[in-house]
């Protein structure tokens, strides 16, 4: 009984012992198999936070390139007009809103901003300087930038996306446009969802990103005084004091100042070198899902309860009910996961699909058959390759992805894809593979751009650099040719040619100008002219350049230079030369010799003068001829027709009458001669002066026509009589016009001094001429000028349908000549 009972005893410690090793290895094994299934579960969401980081920070870089090459942004820069600066704010606006991002703002070559979206918001920072900043500093050198940071007027996190604004004729950056974006959406949709520790951290381990608040700003390891001193200057992350959190990194672990440990994992954010993306998982966390081993757990019972093996067995029992509940929940849990991340795999703005180890498509997110065109099931279950263009196959299966299989991993591949239309897109594939239980490659996991605009961009400015290049070719042909041309007219043109700053110093003189004065290019180089030139000279071109600069036109001017052989006469033409801005950056003066000109214009003038004195000599000659001779023996044989006349009156009546007839026209040959002698020379002229034979003229014209004219002067002059004659004949010919011509019912004269000059204006209100028409019509404008011109006078006629002819003469008086009033 007792060797039974100790057998029984004996089995009964067996079973218990073999009950508890049994239940030790079921829970080992189980234990071994959750976390395996957790760890992979670990990585597979981490790497899948990893991509949706990366996508969300990239997505703003093709819209803040778009932003900077806006005609309004650049007519902002350039401009810096209000109206302009209105127009890139509404732009700013429509992005923002758009976009749904925090701010959009724009900033000039020196790092203010001119433009945001924000300026009416209290934290606007409209007219701030930011070209600390290192995504402003990159810009402002062709390099568009993402930049993490805390904003130093919001003081809220952001994405800062930066690219340059180039000048409208494309010479470099005038400005930089940037968007910043909120990165709340990172922590509140990737992070809090998950258990699982998430954070960001900059080169020194600074934490900007994480879905543990109370680590935020703190760092992953201890910093010395210089990292922070150099923290604290750039203003990324605000101004400290990034206290260290105690974690201690090992191999695929960490540690914390508890001494917690975690799982961990560190990986590279694209666009951001240096920065960290780091994955926790507290191992407690995961060890407490599970109950302590079996013999932990029961041992005292066993110890006490050793011989009763049904309850141990149903005490195992009953443990492992718990123990597929617990995992029960946690496929649950991970079915949960799987469905939130199948969500944002669908969802995500990305061409996302996965490959077995024979190539064929296992799954395609929707994006992916959205750029495509393709339905699910045409494509789920088929070759990868069967998708390509014949080249990119041949590739992919010979070359590319064999070697993907062997490393696990491919980065930027470019493939040309076939859509269901037919159409070609250029794309660029990235992926990883993703291992099974024996560490081989079971699937991939693969992202597609598609580069089609970026590479159709590209083929676009490589021919536009190469027509760029053929066209600064002929251009740089063309320059040199006008240069030669230019450098052949400056050389030997007989004109003086310079060209001034708007300070009134040289840049540029030809050799006419050095062989005058007698100076070379170089010595006058940044010179005035009062530095290098005669005083009187230097005055007199300066001040004639000051009235250039003022009225901002071209103008003409008569300049003296004395020479060797004497005193020059120059007609200098000088113009201001203009910026790309449209303000005055110099002036440029061409002077033409004229001296000679000037002199056969004078001999020309003189011989005419000549000509019409000699002229009115014989017209006064002739005139008195015909009043003295000619008008006495008409006289007399009038007085004899009158003797005859009466004589015969009684005798001969019919004789009478003849000679009575023979009077009269006698009488009308004496009123023509007298005529006569008064349109060649009237003797008033000579005799009583201008004022009293212009009456006369006047009252001449009356009677001859059925116009009514007035004459007025204010002043009695006495004048030479070159002058005296050249006035008298302009009236005469002007009112001979106006009674032929202009159909007027009245004209009137004026005559009298203003400015030190003699001023003679005839007006009719007939029905005008054009000044071509008048010269081409013989209407004597051109004899009045030249009488005009002689006595050193200014003649000038305006003339229209509506007011009639005006004739404007005005003449200096010289120092003989005599005035007085009335």
């Amino acid at each position: 009984m007792s060797k039974l009972r100790l057998i029984i005893i004996v089995l009964a410690l067996q079973a218990v012992i073999f009950a508890g090793i049994g239940s030790y290895l079921f829970y080992t094994s189980y234990r071994e198999s959750i976390l395996q299934k957790d760890k992979q579960h670990f990585l597979t969401n981490a790497m899948m936070v990893k991509r949706n980081l990366s996508s969300f920070l990239s997505q703003y870089i093709k819209p803040v390139r778009t932003l900077s090459r806006l005609e309004e942004l650049k007519k902002a820069l350039s401009r810096k007009n209000p109206r302009a600066v209105y127009e890139a704010n509404s732009i700013l606006d429509t992005f923002q809103s758009s976009l749904d991002v925090d701010v959009c703002y724009l900033m000039d070559d020196a790092g203010k901003t001119i433009a945001s979206s924000n300026r009416r918001d209290p934290d606007s920072f409209v007219g701030q300087n930011f070209s600390f900043r290192p995504y402003f500093q990159k810009a402002i050198n062709h390099q568009p930038f993402t930049y993490l940071a805390l904003g130093t007027t919001s003081h809220k996190r952001g994405a800062y996306y930066s690219h340059p604004v180039y000048a409208p004729d494309g010479s470099g950056p005038v400005g930089v446009a940037v968007i910043k974006a909120s990165i709340e959406f990172i922590e509140s949709e990737l992070f809090n969802a998950s258990e699982q520790i998430f954070v960001v951290t900059d080169p020194n381990g600074v934490i900007f990103i994480t879905n543990k608040n109370d680590w935020l700003y703190r760092t992953t390891r201890k910093l010395n005084p210089e990292i922070r001193e150099d923290l604290k200057n750039s203003k990324q992350f605000g101004k400290g004091p990034w206290t260290w959190t105690g974690l201690t990194f090992q191999d695929q672990g960490a540690v914390g100042k508890q001494g917690r440990e975690y799982f961990s994992l560190r990986q590279d954010i694209e666009l951001f070198p240096g920065w960290k993306l780091i994955f926790l998982q507290d191992k407690k966390k995961i060890t407490s899902q599970l109950h302590p081993p079996l013999f932990s757990a029961s041992g005292f019972f066993i110890l006490v309860f050793g011989c009763l093996i049904a309850v141990s067995v149903l005490l195992l029992y009953h443990r492992a009910s718990l123990e597929l509940k617990k995992r029960t929940l946690i496929e649950k849990e991970l079915r949960k996961n799987e469905e939130k991340y199948r969500s944002i795999y669908h969802n995500t703005p990305a061409m996302l699909h996965s490959i077995d180890a024979d190539y064929k498509l296992i799954s395609v997110s929707d994006y992916w058959l959205e750029a495509t065109g393709y339905q699910r099931e045409e494509v789920i279950g088929r070759n990868l390759t069967d998708f390509f263009t014949p080249e990119s196959k041949e590739l992919a299966e010979s070359t590319i992805l064999p070697s993907f299989f062997k490393v696990g991993k491919n980065k930027d591949i470019p493939y040309q894809l076939v859509k269901k239309d037919g159409g070609i897109m250029d794309i660029s594939l990235s992926c990883i593979g993703i291992l099974d239980d024996h560490d081989r490659i079971a699937r991939t996991l693969a992202i597609s751009v598609d580069v089609t605009e970026r590479n159709l961009a590209q083929k676009e400015l490589k021919e536009a650099k190469e027509a760029l290049s053929r066209y600064s070719k002929d251009l740089e042909r063309i320059v040199r040719e006008r240069t030669r041309e230019i450098t052949g007219i400056l050389t030997y043109t007989p004109a003086i040619i310079y060209i001034k700053n708007e300070k009134g110093e040289y840049q540029l003189i030809n050799p006419r100008f050095e062989k005058i004065f007698n100076i070379s290019n170089a010595q006058i180089q940044g010179k005035s002219d009062l530095d290098r030139l005669p005083r009187r000279v230097a005055l007199q071109l300066h001040q004639n350049d000051l009235q250039v600069l003022k009225n901002q036109e071209e103008r003409q001017f008569t300049e003296w230079i004395e020479q060797d052989d004497g005193l020059h006469t120059y007609l200098s033409v000088k113009f201001p030369l203009y910026d790309d801005h449209g303000f005055i950056r110099g002036i440029c003066g061409i002077s033409t010799d004229i001296t000679e000109l000037q002199r056969t214009q004078d001999k020309l003038r003189k011989l005419s003068k000549d000509i019409i004195s000699s002229q009115e000599k014989e017209r006064a000659a002739i005139s008195r001829e015909l009043h003295d001779e000619l008008g006495q023996m008409l006289t007399a044989l009038r007085m004899d027709s009158v003797w005859l006349e009466n004589r015969l009156r009684t005798s001969h009546p019919e004789a009478a009458e003849r000679a009575a007839v023979m009077g009269k026209h006698i009488d009308k040959t004496i009123d023509d001669v007298r005529n006569m002698s008064f349109q060649l020379r009237p003797g008033i002229l000579d005799d009583l002066g201008l004022i009293e034979a212009l009456e006369s003229l006047v009252r001449y014209f009356e009677k001859r026509s059925d116009m009514s004219f007035v004459f007025e002067h204010d002043t009695c002059l006495e004048l030479e009589g070159t002058k005296t004659t050249a006035l008298y004949r302009i009236v005469q010919e002007g009112l001979t016009n106006a009674v032929r011509h202009s159909e007027a019912s009245r004209v009137e004269i004026r005559l009298f001094t203003e400015n030190g000059g003699l001023c003679l204006e005839l007006t009719d209100n007939g029905r005008g001429f054009s000044a071509d028409a008048g010269q081409s019509s013989g209407f004597g404008i051109s004899g009045m000028q030249e009488r005009a011109g002689l006595i050193g006078g200014d003649l000038r006629i305006a003339s229209n349908s509506e007011s009639g002819t005006s004739i404007f003469c005005t003449i200096p008086l010289t120092k003989t000549t005599r005035t007085h009033e009335q």
